[in-house]
Parts: C-alpha cells; structure tokens; sequence
C-alpha cells in the first residue's frame, strides 16, 4: 500500500459522478491498480508530466489482500507517469460508474485535435509578416546586389561578383544552417520566444548593415546577423501553424505564403524607387522596420503543444538527447527527402542574385529589370495559394510527387533562362520559375508533419533546413565565379538547372520506400498475439515529445 496515495473518507466521498461508494462501511476512492492497466514499456520511454491517472474503484491489493491503491483523480502519479489504458468495453471486471476522463489530447502527438481556426488566423497573419519581411527582402537582393557593386565595386578586381554574391548567399544560408539549432531553442523555449527574439536580432542585423562601409562587416552585419535572425523568426512561424491547423494544415500553409508574396512583388518596386534616391544606408534602415514589426507580432505564437523542455526528464543526458534528437534521420523516408531537397537547392537562389545583373548584360538598361523580381514574386504567390490547397486534396506522402514536378520543371527553366532572346520570353520563364518555387514552399511543412508526425515536426524540418545551408550558400558564389571565369552567365545558369533535376528524381522514390516499410511493418504484425485487443489498439498514441516514446510506437514504425 502506498501511503503517500491514502485519502480519508471525508476527502474522498465521491467519485466520477459524484455518487458515493462504500466499501465495508467506509467511503473510498481509488483508482485501478497498475499491475492490470500497465502498459508493457520494452526500453518505451513515457512522457512524463503530461499523462494522469483516473480513479474508477477501489480493488484490494494482490499482494497483502488488505491494502487499497488510492490515487486523487486527474493527478500525475509521482513515481510512474505511464499512460494506464483499459478497454471497459464488454468486459464485467471493471464496470463503468461513469464517464471515463481522458488525458488532455493537446499533449499527445497523434491524440492532439488542433483547433483548425479561431486564433490561429492571427497567428496565419504574424506568420505572413514573418514571411513576406524575410523572404522579400531576401528575394530582391538583386537589386541591392546592383547598389553593393557600385558601392564595393574594384576594377582591378576580376572577382568582384564572387565577393559581393557572399552578402547575400550567407543572409540566405544561415537561414538554413542555423536551423538545427532554431529547432533546439523551439522545443525548449517555445515558438514565441524563440521567433521575437530571432526577429529583433534581425532588426539589429539590417540597422548595423546602414553604418557598415566595408564589404568584409556587412559579411556580418546583413550575411551574419540578418541571415541568423531570420532563421529564429521563420521556422518557428513554420511549426506554430500545426499547433492550430490539421486538416486545413495546407490551406493555412498557402494563405501564408501567398499572402507573403505581395512582399516579394512590392519590395521590388519600392528599392527600384526609393533606394537609388535614398542611397544603401537609408535602405537598410527602412528594411530594419519590417523586422522590428515582426519583433512584436511574433508575440501572438502562443503554443498549444507543451515545448519538449517541459517534460520532467529534461535535465542532464536525457535532456540533450531530446534536444539534440538525431531519431527523425531513423526515418528511412524522411532521411531521403531531406537529402533529396537538399541537393536540389544547390541552384535554387542564384537567378534572385544574379537576374538582374544578367539582363543588364543581354537587355542592357532596361529601366523594368524591377518587373522580373515581381513576376517571381507574382506567380509565387498564386503558386503557394494553388499548390496549398491542391495539397491538401493528396492524402500522406503523395504530396511529395509536387515537389518531384516543381523540381523538375525549376531545373529546366533555370536552363532556359540564358536561351531567352527578348525579354518577353523571359518573363515567361520566371512566371513558371515563380509557381515552382511555390509549390516548393507551401507544401515543405506538411510533408514533415506527414513523415514524422507534429511532435517532431520541428526538428524534422530544422535539419532538412539545415541540410538545404550549404548547397544554397555556395550556389550563388559558384555563379558568380563561373562568370569572372568565362564572361558570361551562360554556363552558370546551365548548370544550376542540374541539381533541381537530380534532387527530383531521387524524391520520386520516396512515397513508393515509404508504402514498401509500410507493408514490411504490415507483416512484422502479429495480431494473434493478442486477441482481446482492438485492431489498431497498439497504436494508440505514438509520438509525445521530441525522442520521447509512449506506448504503442513500435520499432519498425521508426523506419517508415
């Protein structure tokens, strides 16, 4: 008998319905024992704080025959916090006196019932914000590439475009490379306090950027500061969104990208504009507001799923387990796409950084060079809004198939770009370019959510970000040295068609890997090892936190 579980009778007088109960003359409560309800564990690892144990009646103890297991109803038990699962139906062992309460489903991966709206549109809102500030500055860097060149500009340099293509290559890595890490501080501290404070560094990094005068600082202050900050403030506005949407996860993802894309056309216009007149310290200022707007709106990322930092395990070894989970690369399927996008990004951002710089080359002084980076941001748009609902009619991992066709086609505009003649033709291209790179983006969360599952969706897709660093940094670099080297962007362009076109193809094995371990997990079942239970019984919760294991998710599930 535990004694730390006892309650008198005048504490404990009701029960479930509030019906008393009494027992040779004294009015108990107590709670099923956890010698029948006990879920085997086999190495699982529960997550703790977060499940409870339920008073049903009392049951005197197998060992003493006396003794009776007392627990205060919807309290976590402090020496086990197992999940304790019963099937009452039809069996006569343990009547139902009541409603059976259940554990909160927010603090279960697969049990958790998102709202599907409500707030969660004004969280759609601040995460359009987040969007739209990074990514539209990020891609009308063309035009502040032009205004780094003049400014930064050494004619006895034959490297200048490498050198300058670094600015902005390094504020669009770090987004990425520091994903890993955005993913850590996301479990610990949560969506909102990781996205404010990763917002506010990137108002620093673009205000630094305005008193910067060599090219070496704004390595630091624009590549450095910006790109880090930007990584703090956009992948947790990736993540809140499943906090609040399921079933319209999609659709949610599309608003989001779409509406940000009015950015990507507007920003374009207002550096053409504004920015020669202004000159580049006057800019980066301007640019710093939207940060600081951020700073404010990331404040409404209130989470609905506990950060994995609130578990009682969080503390010492298990603790840097879960924050440096590495279980998602276990993933056999999720560890294909990751590497599979990856490769693909290689030759993803050099049109944005060096589209204006060649139609200066081919068309000469245009003066609606400005009008390319719009139809971009354009189709995007209409891109995210289309392919965002379009993904949420394709059930599972056949979502991936959309990333396999914008791949594709991505690559093979890429190619065209160096073949347009007339400047008609190549706002053709960029419009195609422009609903591939949405369908890229709005559907990248969801087939997270989809490979291994909400809890671990963060980190999932801050290491595919991760992986996305490298590639995507030293593509435009590569560009800019292939133009020193041979005069021209044609080769440059050619080859960045290459690695969307592989990426693709190796993407396009990843649903029929997937419906393979499926089946092999199929077979691994056996269902008559345990014939009173219910098909599908054992998997009734699966992921509870980052790393952690409840029972039921089985070890083949890990490989799917």
């Amino acid at each position: 008998m535990h004694p730390e579980n006892s309650r008198s009778s005048a504490d404990n007088s009701q029960i479930g319905n509030g019906t008393p109960e009494t027992q040779n003359g004294a009015e108990t409560r107590a709670a099923v024992p956890p010698s029948e309800l006990q879920t085997e564990r086999d190495g699982q690892r529960s997550c703790s704080a977060t499940q409870q144990h339920y008073s049903l009646k009392p049951k005197e103890s197998e060992t003493d025959g006396q003794g009776v297991h007392w627990e205060a109803e919807g309290k976590p038990h402090p020496e086990d916090s197992t999940v304790q699962l019963m099937d009452t139906a039809g069996s006569d062992k343990h009547p139902q006196t009541g409603p059976v309460p259940t554990a909160p489903s927010g603090h279960q991966g697969q049990g958790f019932v998102p709202p599907e709206g409500g707030f969660g549109w004004l969280v759609v809102f601040a995460a359009t914000w987040c969007n739209g500030s990074i990514f539209g500055i990020q891609n009308s860097f063309g035009i502040l590439h032009m205004m780094l060149m003049k400014e930064h500009q050494d004619t006895t340099d034959q490297t200048s475009q490498f050198r300058v293509a670094w600015v902005g290559a390094l504020a669009m890595g770090m987004i990425f490379f520091c994903s890993p890490v955005v993913s850590i501080f996301t479990d610990h501290f949560g969506c909102r306090k990781t996205a404010v404070g990763g917002a506010f560094v990137a108002f620093l990094g673009l205000l630094s950027s305005s008193f910067a005068t060599t090219l070496g600082l704004r390595y630091f202050t624009y590549g450095i500061l910006f790109g880090c900050g930007s990584s703090f403030a956009f992948q947790p506005s990736l993540v809140i969104l499943g906090h609040y949407f399921r079933r319209r996860l999609g659709l949610a993802n599309g608003v989001v990208t779409a509406t940000s894309s009015l950015f990507s056309m507007g920003l374009p216009v207002l550096l053409k504009k504004g920015a020669e007149p202004l000159g580049l310290p006057r800019t980066f200022q301007i640019l710093s507001l939207f940060m600081l707007i951020q700073s404010l709106l990331a404040l409404t990322f209130r989470p609905l799923l506990p950060p994995g930092g609130s578990t009682a395990e969080g503390a010492g070894t298990e603790g840097l387990r879960r924050y440096f989970n590495v279980r998602v690369f276990s993933i056999t399927t999720y560890r294909v796409w990751a590497f599979g996008v990856a490769t693909a990004v290689l030759g993803y951002f050099v049109p944005y950084v060096h589209l204006i710089n060649f139609v200066k080359e081919r068309f000469g002084d245009t003066k609606w060079e400005w009008v390319l980076l719009v139809c971009i941001g354009a189709s995007s748009g209409a891109g995210r809004l289309l392919f965002g609902k379009v993904g949420d009619l394709i059930p599972g991992v056949r979502k991936i198939y959309l990333q396999v066709a914008s791949f594709m086609v991505l690559g093979l505009m890429s190619m065209m770009i160096p073949q347009c003649r007339v400047f008609e033709g190549l706002v053709v291209v960029l419009v195609f370019m422009g609903l591939c790179d949405g369908c890229f983006i709005t559907i990248m969360a969801p087939i997270a959510f989809e490979l291994v599952g909400p809890m671990q969706a963060s980190q999932a897709i801050g290491y595919m970000l991760g992986l996305m660093a490298v590639p995507m940094t030293a593509g435009p670099p590569i560009a800019g040295l292939l133009h020193d080297y041979f005069g021209n962007y044609h080769v440059a362009f050619y080859l960045a068609g290459v690695p969307p076109m592989v990426g693709g193809i190796v993407l396009f094995f990843v649903p029929m890997a997937y419906r393979r371990l499926q089946g092999r997990q199929g077979e691994a079942a056996d269902p008559g090892s345990n014939p009173g239970a219910e098909p599908g019984a054992d998997h009734m919760l699966k992921n509870c936190s980052n790393g952690d294991m409840l029972p039921g998710y089985t070890d083949m599930e890990a490989d799917i």
